[in-house]
């Protein structure tokens, strides 16, 4: 029989609800800070954005193969470890970063980096999933998602001041000095989330759960707002500079609006799929129509306004947050009662960074080969082609969720 305690004191949920949205906050700054500041290696460097994109793409392909293993640990280990583990190789690697001579060291150093950074959702998620309730895991895994873009804009804050009075390496610097700092904060804090043993309702069907259709377009949806999300956010710096032909510092600080506006998306999308659409692939659907609207309007405003182009960017990397919040958040706490819950975590968001590790590498080709109008309809095609299997989808999560429940 489950036996779950849960916890109901609202003063230490928002505790822990703080904690853990530091802790993945500390982990954007960790992560994102290579893609955010790119265009300035590539200014101080002289290397392509091919070879400047390698990093990049080999962090989201080590981060999503590590999320297949993280989130098998996080059944298996203790969660509160593999968090301190994931963060300290981070700390390591954001010091290590700025020593490298070429690009392929730095594929080495930051894809290192990505598969220790896949050591943090997957477990997090599992804690949660067993201290709270089905409406405060939901609360909790929204603000935790606004931690994640609350540290991409400090990221994109702090960069260009740093890279005006220092140099782009103290850009890693910083991101070591707050990880080793949240180590520690970590340890003393968090708690383990442990409980008693979790027993299969139907041990032998578990199988059955995973031999479904609707797994296909859960999975697809999810590659194509990777493609979407990731891609988006890690080159839109580089089309405003060379569209508008701002100064580095400048386009890297325009990153801020991306975020901050995720942040408002990720919470009406929450109150969205909590009160009206509260079939997640219904909700993901509807959200992948306003993330083809808005790059659609960057087909047709192209060029003619910074601020048009900047409020489509936000548009449409808000809504893929959204749909990252419904499908990669919200569908793990389905499977509390099988015991899966980390290891579903870790599948969903490996193909997440599937789609941003294929994403980041073909939109620096497109770029360097199409221009940014080719780069730009791919994104419109994407989206379309999210919201046309998310709403299809949406019948069958119906019936399939009876099964896990």
């Amino acid at each position: 029989q489950l036996f779950m305690i849960k916890i109901a004191d609202r003063k230490k949920r928002n505790h822990i609800v703080l904690l853990f949205s530091v802790m993945y906050m500390i982990s954007y700054i960790t992560r994102m800070n290579y893609g955010a500041i790119i265009l300035e290696i590539q200014s101080k460097t002289g290397f392509s954005k091919s070879l400047l994109s390698m990093p990049v793409t080999g962090s989201f392909i080590a981060y999503g193969i590590g999320q297949l293993i993280s989130g098998f640990c996080g059944d298996k280990m203790s969660p509160k470890k593999l968090v301190t583990i994931g963060l300290s190789v981070s700390v390591c690697m954001n010091i290590l970063i700025p020593l490298c001579q070429n690009p392929y060291q730095m594929l080495v150093v930051w894809s290192i980096n990505g598969l220790a950074q896949s050591f943090l959702w997957p477990p997090m998620v599992k804690i949660l999933a067993q201290i709270f309730s089905e409406t405060d895991y939901q609360y909790a895994v929204t603000k935790m998602s606004w931690g994640g873009n609350i540290g991409t804009i400090l990221v994109y804050l702090i960069a260009p001041v740093l890279i005006s009075v220092f140099h782009w390496s103290s850009v890693f610097g910083f991101a070591a000095i707050v990880g080793g700092a949240m180590v520690v904060i970590w340890n003393k804090y968090a708690c383990d989330g442990k409980t008693e043993p979790i027993h299969p309702n139907d041990p032998a069907g578990i199988g059955k759960i995973w031999m479904k259709p609707i797994l296909i377009g859960i999975f697809a949806g999810i590659l194509l707002q990777g493609m979407l999300r990731d891609g988006v956010t890690t080159w839109m710096p580089s089309y405003i500079q060379e569209t508008y032909h701002f100064s580095n510092a400048t386009a890297i600080l325009t990153g801020v609006a991306m975020p901050a506006f995720s942040i408002l998306c990720t919470h009406l999308t929450a109150r969205l799929y909590a009160k009206k659409l509260t079939n997640p692939m219904l909700c993901a659907g509807v959200l992948f129509v306003a993330g083809a609207l808005s790059a659609a309007a960057m087909h047709f405003f192209a060029g003619e306004n910074a601020i048009v182009s900047l409020l489509a960017f936000s548009v449409l990397t808000g809504s893929m947050h959204g749909v990252n919040l419904i499908l990669v958040c919200m569908i793990p706490r389905y499977f509390e009662k099988t015991g899966q819950v980390s290891a579903v975590s870790g599948l969903l968001n490996a193909f997440t960074y599937a789609g941003s590790a294929a994403s980041t590498w073909c939109v620096a080709a497109s770029t360097d080969t199409c221009g940014w109008g080719v780069t730009i309809m791919i994104w419109l095609l994407t989206a379309a082609t999210g919201a046309g299997i998310c709403l299809l989808s949406s019948k069958a999560w119906n019936r399939y969720q009876k099964t896990i429940l």
